[in-house]
């Protein structure tokens, strides 16, 4: 599969350079669940289900990766669907990627940060570890909403800040300006997956 290699080198020079800084986490066994929570990002939409990035973490990985992204949703229904999700599916770990659509329909950004704040205190009061996703704020220059970072540095949680925004930026990797194709998936999954060998997980 064709890869923008470019980028792919300044993915592997930005996690070689904060390799350091990424937190330790408990080895997951074969049979832990991940579970990735999210809206359309997650979801996958601009490929196809077998092409979105948790399902390919799942092959690289060998863990179990569940979708559970749901295309056009806000923060706030996200917040009432994680409980249930938590108790379904039990995973040994969270990767979070929401309020995109909060952004996009300039809903009010601090309900969107105490949603996005609750989600990962759920996860926590559970004991499941969680790395959160930087989405881009709407604009010509794509960089991380800077909300993220402030939640991510007063929670303690593992903060990818970058990587939705450097794949949105080329446009070989995205199938429209809000979500990647097919290849942009494979990056996103590829760099969780080095981000979990960083941290111990796998």
């Amino acid at each position: 599969m064709k890869i923008n290699l470019l980028l792919s080198t300044v993915l592997f020079v930005l996690l070689s350079a904060c390799a350091d800084d990424v937190p330790d986490l408990s080895r997951l066994p074969g049979d832990a669940v991940i579970l990735a929570f999210g809206d359309s990002l997650t979801h996958g939409n601009g490929a196809k289900e077998s092409e979105s990035y948790p399902t390919v973490l799942q092959e690289l990985t060998g863990r179990t990766v569940i979708n559970a992204g749901i295309s056009g949703e806000e923060s706030g229904p996200g917040l009432r669907r994680l409980p249930g999700v938590l108790e379904q599916y039990k995973p040994q770990l969270l990767i979070l990627c929401h309020g995109g659509n909060d952004l996009l329909r300039k809903k009010d950004i601090h309900k969107m940060e105490a949603n996005i704040r609750n989600m990962i205190q759920l996860a926590k009061d559970k004991n499941i570890p969680v790395i959160m996703l930087g989405v881009p704020k709407p604009g010509l220059f794509l960089s991380s909403f800077e909300v993220y970072k402030k939640i991510a540095d007063t929670t303690e949680i593992i903060f990818i800040e970058d990587l939705i925004p450097e794949v949105l930026g080329d446009n070989g990797l995205k199938s429209d300006t809000v979500h990647p194709n097919k290849d942009g998936y494979r990056v996103m999954a590829e760099t969780i997956s080095l981000i979990l060998k960083e941290s111990g997980a796998i």
